[in-house]
Formats: C-alpha cells, sequence, structure tokens
C-alpha cells in the first residue's frame, strides 16, 4: 500500500487505513491516485438493471400519468355504455348491471398494478440510496482534499514565518554588530 494513502488516512481521518470503511478506503484511493471518484447514477443502477426491473418503471410510469387516467376512464364509460344502452337494445350484454364483470377486472388490475408500483418505488428508494452514497463520496473527497490544503497552506505559512524571523534575526545580528564597534567619540 502507499505510504501516502496511509499517512493521509492518518492525518486527514485520524485512523489507520485499514480501520477506515471500505467507501472511505476508495476515496482515499482516488485522491490517491488524482482520479475523480463522482460516477453517474444512472449508469450505476443500469449495470444492476433486470428486464423486471424495467418493466415495473415502465408500468409504474404508464400508471401514475394522465394518459393511463385517461385512457381507463374512456375504456370504463365505453363499457357502460356498451353493457348499458349497446348491447341491451341488440342483444344481451355480456356484463349487465351492476357491472360485476368490470368490478372483477378493476379488482384484478388494482391486485397486479399495486406490488409493480412499489417494486418501482422500491427501485426509486435504492436509486436515493445510492445517490446519497455517491454524494457522499464526492463529499468526503472534497472535504479531505480541503484539509489537505488547509495543512499545504498552514505548513507554507509556517515556512514564510520562519524565513522571515530568520531574515530579522540576520539583520538585527548585522545592526547590533554595527553597534558593537568602536563608539563615535573614542577615537
Amino acid at each position: 500500500m502507499d505510504q501516502r494513502i496511509t499517512e493521509l488516512a492518518q492525518q486527514l481521518l485520524e485512523r489507520g487505513f485499514d480501520r477506515l470503511t471500505e467507501r472511505e478506503q476508495r476515496v482515499l484511493l482516488h485522491i490517491a491516485k488524482r482520479h475523480p471518484v463522482s460516477r453517474n447514477v444512472d449508469a450505476a443502477m443500469a449495470a444492476e438493471d433486470s428486464f423486471g426491473n424495467r418493466m415495473a418503471d415502465r408500468v409504474a410510469r404508464f400508471g401514475g400519468s394522465w394518459a393511463f387516467i385517461l385512457a381507463f376512464t374512456g375504456l370504463m364509460a365505453l363499457w357502460v355504455v356498451s353493457n348499458s344502452i349497446i348491447l341491451v337494445r341488440w342483444g344481451s350484454p355480456f356484463d349487465p348491471y351492476p357491472f360485476i364483470f368490470l368490478n372483477l377486472v378493476l379488482s384484478m388490475l388494482a391486485a397486479l398494478q399495486a406490488p409493480v408500483i412499489m417494486m418501482s418505488q422500491n427501485r426509486q428508494a435504492a436509486r436515493d440510496r445510492m445517490a446519497a452514497a455517491l454524494d457522499y463520496e464526492v463529499n468526503l473527497k472534497a472535504e479531505i482534499e480541503i484539509m489537505a490544503l488547509h495543512e499545504k497552506l498552514d505548513q507554507l505559512r509556517t515556512e514564510q514565518i520562519s524565513e522571515m524571523l530568520a531574515e530579522q534575526r540576520t539583520i538585527l545580528e548585522s545592526l547590533l554588530n554595527k553597534g558593537s564597534g568602536p563608539e563615535p567619540g573614542s577615537r
């Protein structure tokens, strides 16, 4: 393991590298290698997507849209009108009033749609957790980089003050040496 990573872990996170979480270790490795730590949430989630997950998202997206509400309202109105007026005049309706078959279809739709929407919500929650984790990594890296910059600035300031003090000491010694020479009226 790189000595710089161990020093970073000790200096900035006040723990040894082995005592850091996997995420913290990954961030420190990215810092040491000068690689970005940020990742695209959509790309990270796409790697874990299955056909069922993508289908659940599409169904939930359509099931929660105005297009679905309007289409479903139109379908139910067509069902009721066709079974109440049209089919009564031309023959026997396939689902006469009180529309028991329509109630069965609606119950089955609700029974299927609810778990699919819940699956999609679970995936959205997982996406939000992943986004939060990725944000944490970016924030941790930024915090560590800022702490490292502060340490460098403090070190530069300390070196600058030391150099200034050394220069002042030299000037003071040269002034004292000039002043310790022969006194002006002693010749």
